[in-house]
């Protein structure tokens, strides 16, 4: 998931500059509150150019007035390979000070309908102030589908 701030190829941006205070383990400039839409690439491997997998979609924000935390609610949008057109929503608190942070997969569309489980969200590099790589390893499995029987016909 390529997280990009500012700057060409921007994926996310500021809605609201919370009220404070500014929070001490972050960079100058974030504050408590701070809220932020994503609409971040998801790729197939680190780098930006890998294959295209999906976008992630929603906001985070600033959750500590004193750690680097942020309260993620995301749907990762999947668009290629075997669930394409289907999604994961996924939600959580994200201390970017671990160096793996836990987050809930709390639901799921198309071919991952009601989805549950976690994902292991890292951050593997950054690449500038402005852009940050995080990896996802998702874990999750869905309720199986129960066949309906072939409906009588009458006549």
């Amino acid at each position: 998931m390529h997280d990009i701030v500012g700057g060409p190829g921007q994926t996310a941006a500021l809605l609201v500059r919370g009220p404070g205070p500014a929070n001490p383990s972050m960079h100058p400039g974030n504050y408590f509150g701070d809220t932020v839409a994503v609409d971040d690439l998801l790729t197939e491997g680190l780098a930006a150019d890998s294959a295209p997998a999906g976008r992630a979609q929603g906001t985070y924000m600033t959750g500590s007035m004193s750690r680097p935390v942020f309260v993620v609610s995301v749907t990762l949008h999947l668009t290629a390979g075997r669930y394409n057109g289907s999604t994961l929503v996924v939600a959580g608190r994200d201390d970017t000070s671990e160096p793996v942070r836990e987050l809930a997969v709390v639901g799921g569309t198309g071919a991952l309908r009601r989805a549950q489980g976690h994902v292991l969200w890292s951050t593997a590099r950054v690449e500038s102030p402005l852009h940050a790589v995080l990896e996802l390893d998702v874990h999750a499995s869905c309720p199986c589908r129960r066949r309906r029987p072939e409906p009588k016909r009458l006549r």
